[in-house]
């Protein structure tokens, strides 16, 4: 048991590394991380929405001082996202849902990942009507509470077809929308008595760790193509083991 928290400890350290190097903070690969080694999924749940927090923090900081934001854009995601990611934090669905639920997740950030590794910046100004950024806020806030992720790998590519915000803001955004979720999510979660595991504040030194290194990085340059699609990877891999052992 020693050596895969070790094992996970590295894993969740190079998660917020990479993560937040694009304004993510990084729950789809702390799952991803968690499936590899076999956690109970009730612990998935709780333990990537804390991680979230803390990397979620430090990306929006370093986002917002580089002048990646858009308060006009952020606040009408958060303000419907957030009561309905304490709805799906609420939900503790059965292993046998929970798993290919959240392998469909793992595959599908996969898939961006690779998609957008080679995704070049754009110059865009989109106003986008306001009622559907609450329904769009609303619905990602419920799926990231009930899956244990922040919603910004549902938000950013969402922004970037749309058209809606340059890349670099686009990652400001959606660290932001990340964090206002996984506190929401987690107090959901929370409110059922769900433990924590003892070695969280181990893989807390990590996510924090590399989540300081991915953003300083990611709020100055774009994220590196290669790690990226490596990224995607592994994204995959869990996903498929995820579904295969549900």
């Amino acid at each position: 048991m020693l050596d895969e928290d070790i094992i996970l400890t590295a894993l969740i350290f190079l998660a917020a590394t990479l993560y937040a190097s694009v304004g993510h903070a990084g729950a789809s690969g702390y799952l991803a991380a968690m499936a590899l080694v076999g956690v109970a999924p009730a612990v998935m749940k709780p333990t990537a929405l804390t991680l979230n927090i803390l990397v979620a923090s430090i990306a929006i900081f370093k986002y917002y001082r580089a002048g990646a934001f858009s308060w006009p854009l952020f606040w009408p995601f958060a303000v419907a996202s957030i009561p309905f990611a304490y709805l799906g934090g609420l939900l503790t669905l059965p292993g046998h849902i929970y798993k290919p639920l959240v392998g469909v997740v793992l595959i599908y950030a996969a898939w961006r990942s690779y998609h957008t590794a080679h995704q070049p910046a754009q110059i865009i100004d989109v106003r986008p009507p306001l009622i559907l950024l609450f329904a769009a806020g609303a619905a990602l806030g419920f799926l990231s509470g009930l899956t244990g992720v922040g919603g910004g790998i549902f938000l950013s590519p969402l922004l970037l077809f749309l058209r809606w915000a340059q890349m670099r803001v686009i990652s400001g955004i959606a660290a932001a929308f990340i964090l206002v979720n996984s506190i929401a999510g987690l107090f959901g979660v929370m409110s059922a008595n769900t433990t924590l595991p003892s070695a969280l504040p181990f893989w807390a030194l990590a996510a924090i760790a590399g989540g300081y290194i991915g953003a300083e990085y990611g709020s100055k340059r774009l994220g590196n193509p290669a790690i990226q699609k490596l990224l995607a990877i592994v994204l995959a891999i869990a996903g498929a083991k995820m579904i295969a052992t549900a």
